[in-house]
């Protein structure tokens, strides 16, 4: 590795140190519908939520610089330059006119092919939603953002600027699921799929994982589940055919390879391994985490069985992001002793594994997020 994944690593170990500021523990049962006691007008909660607020907006500021300063950056960055002056051009173009009339307009204000500025922009609102997600439902912020980083959601929103918006909507929304508010949630989708129709999975999905969580599990749900993964392995012509009526330039491409993710499957296993030994604690009666397991588990499903989709990963992801909010959940309320200790230096070091190859990937020619360059020094 060259000199330029350091600030890759710098960027995740100072904003994960900043992250450790935050103390909103009492703060996320309040926002994901729990009963929680808030000490309101009091000087010791005043002082909390300003070191909060500033260790946030910290945190915020260093990932949007890293993300809005880049040139070069991706394998598709010079595609999104060259569809935004066919979009400036009023010609058609695949992506989503949300996404179209935002950049037309930004071309608009600053001038035709000032790419910077629609870079800059998305970068400010997928960090936002991303950033605002953690402290919403994040009650260990620090470990989440660290998860965030080193599982490489932070990283890769540097790539495919669509996708990841709409990931980190998705992230956001969940938040009202968990409070039972299913009109807004709706309604934060709907706003996704302005720039990525592939967010209308979330409705469905996350609805049956809020569902199950609350709900005790009888021999039907078991019956409807075995149905579904066997429309998995034997319908998966029907299910092409929905994902080419959406996306026909997807069919026959370098993305229809038919792979396995085995890193992101092995990631679901060991996370279910971790949930089953944290079951009687941390799961059996809280429904906020039983909601994110459901959602690992429909993400180990999607990566065992769904390798006939087109890019698995674009599915899995809105499944599995929801890793970052489970493990430090589940961790938390783990009895004391040598085994949570045990499973929290594991988990922070198999994160931190996972970033290290992640890294070493990123040199790739349909990666590409390094060699890091931004227009201020480069």
């Amino acid at each position: 590795m060259e000199r330029s994944a350091l600030v890759y690593v710098g960027l995740t170990i100072v904003t994960a140190a900043l992250g450790l500021c935050v103390d909103n523990a009492e703060y996320v049962p309040a926002r994901v519908g729990k009963e929680t006691y808030w000490e309101k007008g009091s000087i010791l909660c005043e002082r909390r939520l300003a070191r909060n607020r500033i260790a946030i907006f910290a945190v915020y500021c260093l990932l949007t610089g890293v993300s809005a300063c880049r040139i070069a950056v991706g394998n598709d960055y010079w595609v999104y330059r060259f569809n935004f002056n066919l979009i400036a051009q009023s010609r058609h173009v695949s992506s989503e006119f949300g996404f179209n009339y935002i950049v037309k307009w930004i071309q608009l204000l600053f001038g035709y092919d000032e790419y910077l500025p629609v870079f800059a922009f998305f970068s400010l609102v997928t960090v936002f939603f991303f950033v605002k997600a953690l402290s919403d439902q994040g009650s260990s912020f620090a470990f989440s953002l660290y998860l965030l980083m080193t599982g490489g959601y932070y990283f890769n929103s540097l790539n495919s600027v669509r996708y990841y918006l709409a990931l980190a909507i998705a992230l956001y929304a969940m938040k009202y699921v968990l409070r039972g508010e299913y009109g807004k949630f709706v309604l934060w989708i709907l706003l996704g799929v302005l720039f990525h129709k592939s967010i209308l999975l979330v409705i469905p999905v996350y609805l049956a994982a809020r569902y199950l969580a609350a709900a005790p599990l009888k021999k039907w749900h078991y019956t409807v589940g075995g149905i579904f993964l066997c429309t998995l392995i034997f319908g998966q012509n029907l299910y092409r055919a929905v994902i080419f009526w959406f996306y026909p330039y997807y069919r026959d491409s370098a993305f229809d390879n038919g792979q396995l993710s085995y890193a992101n499957i092995l990631k679901c296993i060991c996370v279910l391994g971790l949930c089953v030994i944290c079951y009687r604690r941390s799961l059996r009666e809280d429904v906020q985490n039983r909601f994110y397991f459901f959602l690992n588990l429909f993400g180990l499903v999607v990566y065992c069985c769904g390798s006939f989709i087109p890019e698995v990963s674009r599915i899995g992801y809105y499944l599995i992001i929801s890793q970052i909010f489970l493990l430090p959940g589940i961790l938390a309320q783990m009895k004391a002793g040598w085994l949570r200790r045990i499973c929290h230096v594991g988990v922070i070091g198999a994160f931190g594994v996972y970033f290290v190859f992640l890294l070493r990937e990123m040199y790739a020619v349909d990666v590409r997020l390094l060699p890091y360059l931004n227009w201020i020094f480069d």
